[in-house]
């Protein structure tokens, strides 16, 4: 009996022996494949870094500002009888907005009006009697200065009504209607903005130490998210003091904005032409990538694979990045012209990665790209 078990014991222990030798040698196999197993290089699409001149630019962030904007307010309170106005319409100097109830104020003009005309025939009338000499000097000055006074209670009360009727105080485009029919106003509440439009401001800041390269009259041109359109304008005012707070010189550039595209409180980005132009080392706006420790590039070599052949692979090049201008950035430094850069499919990459070319669908990087958002 004991035999028989010992034997069934062996054979078990045999069967089991045989089954771990067979999984052993298949996971040594495995861990072979493994460590001789090469992944399929990436594919990527390339660009080369090249030299182009650019002029130089003092680039900064302004916003938009109306040559003429008001909030059009009421002088005096008042009750609001006549709208002449659609909102965002565009009016012509003078055209009437608003007219308050005037009817108490043109009573009074004319009870006004009846005191002048009355001063008025008693003064021809002592005149007359001056000159026979019968009244006298002081009654004829009083007669005078009646007629002056009740004339200038008659030019307040119009003065009054003249206020209640609310006209453009200039040409431009109104806003939305802030006010109502009926509407009881105080003096200072806002009825509708008016803006002028053509031509804008846009105003901007630039550190002192630019202050030197500044000059009125110099071409700027003014960048927005919401147009593709690039903004020609003039440099047309620099203030004579500087923000004690930044040290910076406050600026003044003047577009004609002939088809009204930008709008006062728009936010923008400006660069002041300066006339020289240098040569900038640049590559696609797509092949940077960023990080804490620094903005970074993936340069292609070339280099021998283990049957021989050559192989493409990526060497992660740290960058010191200049000036955008459009899809282009300039490279000041960490990069020589003529180099290999990888432009798309850069965060799959990683350093001594293989990879390959594909440029069949890249578009074109341009530094005045269309649209403007490339």
């Amino acid at each position: 009996m004991k035999g028989r078990i010992i034997i069934a014991i062996v054979v078990v222990l045999g069967v089991v022996g045989g089954l771990a030798g067979v999984k052993f040698l298949q996971i040594r196999k495995l861990i072979a494949a493994g460590k001789s197993f090469a992944p399929p290089p990436e594919s990527v699409s390339t660009a080369v870094a090249h030299e182009e001149k650019w002029q130089v630019s003092l680039t900064a962030i302004g916003s938009i500002t109306a040559v003429q904007g008001v909030t059009v307010t009421p002088d005096i309170p008042g009750t609001v009888r006549e709208i002449a106005f659609e909102s965002g319409a565009v009016v012509s100097k003078g055209d009437l907005l608003v007219r308050l109830d005037t009817s108490s104020e043109e009573a009074q003009l004319r009870a006004l009006e009846s005191q002048v005309e009355l001063a008025r025939i008693n003064l021809a009338r002592m005149r007359s009697l001056r000159t026979d000499n019968m009244v006298s000097q002081s009654d004829l000055d009083t007669a005078e200065a009646t007629m002056k006074q009740t004339q200038a209670n008659a030019d307040a009360i119009r003065a009054t009504i003249e206020k209640k009727t609310i006209r453009a105080p200039f040409a431009g485009r109104l806003g939305i209607r802030l006010a109502n029919l009926g509407q009881y106003l105080d003096a200072g509440k806002p009825i509708v903005s008016l803006q002028s439009l053509s031509p804008v401001y846009a105003d901007f800041s630039l550190p002192q130490q630019e202050l030197a390269q500044l000059k009125t009259g110099m071409r700027v041109h003014l960048f927005t998210d919401t147009f593709p359109d690039v903004f020609d304008g003039v440099l047309t005012a620099i203030n004579p003091d500087l923000d004690a707070a930044t040290r910076s010189v406050g600026l003044q550039a003047t577009f004609a904005n002939t088809n009204q595209l930008l709008r006062p409180g728009m936010f923008v980005r400006v660069e002041a032409l300066l006339p020289d132009e240098q040569n900038v080392l640049v590559i696609p706006a797509t092949s940077l990538l960023s990080a804490p420790y620094g903005d970074s590039v993936y340069v292609i070599e070339s280099k021998s694979g283990k049957d021989g052949k050559p192989e493409l692979i990526v060497r992660q090049q740290i960058v010191r990045t200049g000036r955008a201008r459009g899809d282009l950035l300039s490279v000041v430094s960490g990069l020589k012209a003529g180099e290999r850069i990888v432009s798309s499919g850069i965060f799959k990459l990683r350093n001594g990665m293989s990879v390959v070319e594909n440029n069949s669908l890249t578009p074109k990087s341009e530094a005045t790209p269309h649209p403007a958002d490339n």
